[in-house]
């Protein structure tokens, strides 16, 4: 079976066992608190991060190259396109979320509320948590704007660029940090992969000192 060493509400790690529960990969889940910098972890990955996943003997990191790897080897169901130009905006998406979301909203809102806390780093800074609250909605007006031209993020069928950004969007909504009334297209879009199979696990995720919203769980939100 494949292990992964997982952050609960990483979407890095939620990106990766999204991928893995789409193509029915059984995985054993094993919480990893990489900050402290284990030296059997370290081992795995001496970048000292999370996602590792153990599958085929491979020791793998870096969630891009897992998910590409995940695909290249399980193609079936696919998470991307067959055509050049497709895979491309799929790509350019899951870097969007990856890169930009990440540093813009995910790092100042679930890292300064949760992240700080769990690793003993002290209290959010309110400047870092009022420009994360102010650029997720830049975010969600985007992706309005590729939702009302596409059925998907991406395109006419749901990749890899969803799974992405359900992954990030999915841990705030754990600490109550997006506003699904800003946006019915998106809530909509969250709905529709919300209530997918693979989505099942992420939605039983407990973080302890920080009970999920009645909402977090439910389908009809």
């Amino acid at each position: 079976m494949a292990r992964l060493f997982h952050v609960p509400l990483s979407p890095f790690c939620r990106k990766v066992r999204l991928s893995l529960a789409e193509k029915k990969i059984e995985v054993e889940l094993v919480e990893e608190r990489y900050w402290e910098a284990d030296p059997d972890f370290l081992r795995r990955n001496p970048a000292a991060k999370v996602p590792v996943l153990r599958l085929d003997g491979i020791m793998m990191s870096e969630s891009a190259a897992i998910c590409e790897y995940i695909e290249e080897t399980r193609p079936d169901p696919s998470l991307m396109p067959k055509g050049a130009e497709q895979r491309l905006e799929v790509r350019r998406l899951v870097g969007w979320f990856d890169d930009k979301f990440h540093n813009e909203v995910t790092s100042k809102l679930l890292y300064e509320r949760v992240n700080k806390k769990v690793m003993g780093q002290g209290f959010p800074d309110s400047r870092n948590v009022k420009d994360g609250a102010k650029a997720i909605k830049y975010h969600l007006d985007y992706m309005t704007w590729l939702l009302d031209h596409r059925r998907w993020l991406a395109g006419d069928v749901m990749t890899l660029a969803d799974f992405a950004a359900a992954a990030h969007l999915s841990a705030l909504d754990y600490i109550s940090d997006v506003d699904w009334n800003r946006s019915e297209v998106v809530k909509d879009w969250y709905a529709k992969i919300k209530s997918r199979p693979a989505f099942r696990s992420i939605l039983a995720d407990q973080v302890p000192g920080f009970p999920p919203p009645k909402h977090y769980n439910d389908l009809d939100f």
